[in-house]
């Protein structure tokens, strides 16, 4: 028998939903070397929270994380929550000694976040920041491609993060377009995938230099309690300030010589959720499209004259990375199985005490860059890292 290892979760709608998820499917397709057991989900409003533990399997629910961080039996604690709210769970359940899986971005400055970092450290527990798009198999194989000298030097990144769902100006408020709970609109919450995209595959940033625009000024007052943060509903007709931007464009200099930009905006319409990048290197390319998530892209300056081209890698075989744990090859999997393969790799990360990446270290990297594109779409300036 398998030994178990309790999780206890704060937070239930998007992101818990997507967590309980993976850690159900994690020890049904892949052999983990514990047993994740859904013991306790925590949120503010019992009733909706009661709702989604009977339909998501959570043993117990608990209105007081407080109360959650600090019980004995919890061994994780999964915070799902929007990143104003990651600082003070985080720096309770390191000191309680429990292992963290955060959802991202990892907290509203780069303060917060190196002291989430130092705190976890000093107690000894294991820190994971889910930026799963690495983790999905397309995504690693360009890694592993890249690690492999396929593409030689790298010269350019090029990366856009497009979605669509706040062009209706009658879209409510809701709290992602709030500085004081989101800190910034889609610089932070969909630059921080695209910048640890960046430092995963590319290198450390260096410089940024960027330029923000906001489209609506003000929005009507949403209903808080309404299901479905990108599917809100408006109060009434008093309306308020929109405080973060629309859209982030930010250009870069990486330690290694390449250049980037970046593209993060919510006003592209037609894109739902299309998150590519492009890297551009001495022997060859590789691009990738989230919306064509199983397949990547594949330029070689060494095929035969005559036979050049792009080529599509269909990340589905047992020899891509993941891959093989699912279906059989030309099978594809979806947006779920990313978060999936982050659970399974934070249990070995536990049960073999090694690291699993990115944790806090490059939560405080990403958050540092994101700030620096603030500042320098404030100033008109480039700003050094």
């Amino acid at each position: 028998m398998k030994k178990q290892i309790n999780i206890g979760i704060v937070g239930y709608k998007f992101m818990g939903r997507a967590h309980s998820n993976a850690w159900k499917k994690a020890p049904l397709f892949f052999d983990t070397p514990s047993v994740p057991v859904l013991k306790v989900a925590c949120g503010r409003h019992q009733e909706s929270l009661s709702e989604f533990a009977q339909n998501w399997g959570w043993e117990e629910t608990e209105t007081d994380w407080q109360q959650l961080v600090t019980r004995p039996d919890i061994d994780i604690i999964d915070i799902a929550l929007p990143q104003n709210l990651h600082y003070e769970v985080a720096l309770a359940a390191a000191r309680a000694g429990k292992h963290i899986f955060c959802e991202k971005p990892l907290s509203m400055d780069s303060g917060q976040a190196a002291e989430m970092l130092k705190v976890c450290q000093e107690n000894g527990v294991k820190h994971y920041l889910n930026h799963n798009y690495r983790r999905t198999p397309a995504v690693a194989q360009a890694k592993k491609m890249i690690e492999e000298g396929k593409i030689g030097r790298i010269f350019h990144w090029r990366c856009a993060y497009q979605q669509d769902w706040i062009v209706d100006p009658s879209f409510p408020l809701t709290w992602q377009l709030k500085k004081e709970t989101a800190k910034a609109g889609p610089q932070w919450d969909l630059n921080s995938h695209a910048v640890d995209l960046a430092h995963f595959l590319v290198g450390e940033i260096v410089s940024v230099s960027s330029l923000n625009a906001n489209f609506i000024k003000e929005r009507p007052i949403a209903d808080e309690t309404a299901t479905g943060s990108l599917t809100g509903a408006s109060k009434g007709n008093e309306t308020g300030e929109v405080t973060v931007e629309d859209a982030a464009l930010m250009m870069v200099r990486f330690r290694n010589g390449a250049i980037g930009s970046f593209e993060a905006t919510r006003f592209a319409t037609g894109r739902k959720n299309r998150l590519t990048f492009e890297i551009y290197g001495s022997k060859g390319s590789l691009v990738f499209d989230l919306e064509r998530m199983n397949e990547l892209q594949y330029y070689s300056n060494e095929d035969a004259k005559g036979e050049h081209g792009f080529r599509t890698i269909l990340a589905t075989e047992s020899i891509h990375p993941y891959a093989g744990h699912w279906w059989p090859a030309g099978h594809i999997i979806g947006y779920e199985h990313a978060f999936v393969h982050a659970a399974v790799d934070f249990l070995d990360a536990i049960e073999n005490d090694t690291e699993i990446k990115p944790d806090f270290a490059d939560g405080l990297k990403i958050i540092q860059v994101l700030e620096a594109g603030l500042r320098s779409a404030e100033s008109g300036s480039t700003v050094l890292l």
